[in-house]
């Protein structure tokens, strides 16, 4: 494992999406470029960027968007800006693997190179969100990769609510935890509906356990999609590792969310703060099952 550096310059994007992929995908590289002019290292785009949030409805047709890694119409593209840029890029995508689906994420290094691929553990299914229809479970664990610009762990859109996650992926060795996502309102039938003030405690309560940075990049705009409305409440973020917002979009406002993370200073805290010192994974049975009951012999 190389030394992760002591300082990166992150930077979320917001965006709108439309039914057209090279459009979403244009706009998504013009972003990364803008980002990059800035002084940015790693660039995070929202969750599914490549569409309109499909997830909305159970459609036979939507399936026909997913793509193999190999031969993929816009991964080997954003290889080739990070290569040209020098930038990491955590890439969300729709995956096929044989007869298997996947919500998915590869990441790839400033040289261009892919170091992975990750699918979405936790997969929703509810009103406006019927990600089971269309997505297998994943199977690949928890990542962490060791990119030029640290060690950076990914989760998806859902599972910035558990966390396991959060935890897992700093047990592995991240630096800052990202998440692309795609969220907002909901139908009316939900008699809980979430707000962006929920979705953002849940990220800045892992910074704070984890003494973390956390980023999370999402969508904007009214989508339609098969006489289904939602409307993406935008408000992507950088927390600081002691869970102060240091920055944050609205929203409305599209482009990309930069920040300085000092990450010599964050590791510092975290040992001091005793979180990983203090840990029992010997007593968390409970959490190696559904129901509570750990299970012996």
């Amino acid at each position: 494992m190389n030394r992760s550096p002591d300082l990166v310059k992150l930077a979320v994007v917001q965006m709108y999406m439309t039914d057209n992929l090279d459009d979403n995908v244009s706009r998504a590289m013009a972003h990364v470029r803008d980002a990059a002019r800035q002084g940015a290292q790693v660039i995070l785009l929202p969750e599914l960027f490549e569409n309109l949030y499909f997830c909305q409805v159970e459609r036979e047709e939507y399936f026909d968007l997913a793509h193999e890694v190999e031969g993929h119409p816009f991964i080997g593209k954003f290889q080739e800006l990070a290569r040209e840029l020098g930038v990491v890029l955590p890439l969300s995508y729709f995956e096929k693997a044989g007869q298997a689906h996947y919500n998915s994420l590869v990441c790839i290094d400033a040289d261009g190179t892919l170091l992975g691929n990750y699918r979405k553990t936790h997969i929703p299914d509810g009103p406006g969100y019927e990600e089971k229809y269309y997505f297998n479970p994943g199977d690949t664990g928890f990542k962490v990769w060791d990119t030029r610009f640290g060690r950076i762990g990914v989760g998806i859109c859902w599972d910035q609510w558990y966390p396991e996650t959060a935890r897992a992926m700093m047990l592995l060795g991240a630096d800052f935890l990202l998440y692309p996502t795609a969220i907002g309102s909901e139908p009316a039938e939900v008699e809980t509906p979430n707000t962006h003030h929920m979705w953002q405690r849940a990220m800045i309560g892992h910074a704070v356990s984890n003494s973390t940075y956390v980023g999370a990049a999402n969508r904007i705009g009214r989508e339609v999609v098969n006489g289904q409305e939602q409307t993406y409440y935008g408000h992507a973020f950088i927390s600081d590792f002691t869970g102060e917002l240091i920055a944050e979009f609205g929203a409305v406002e599209e482009g990309p969310l930069l920040h300085d993370l000092n990450l010599a200073e964050a590791r510092k805290f975290r040992a001091g703060m005793g979180f990983f010192r203090d840990r029992r994974p010997e007593l968390y049975g409970p959490l190696l099952t559904t129901d509570g009951v750990t299970r012996r012999g």
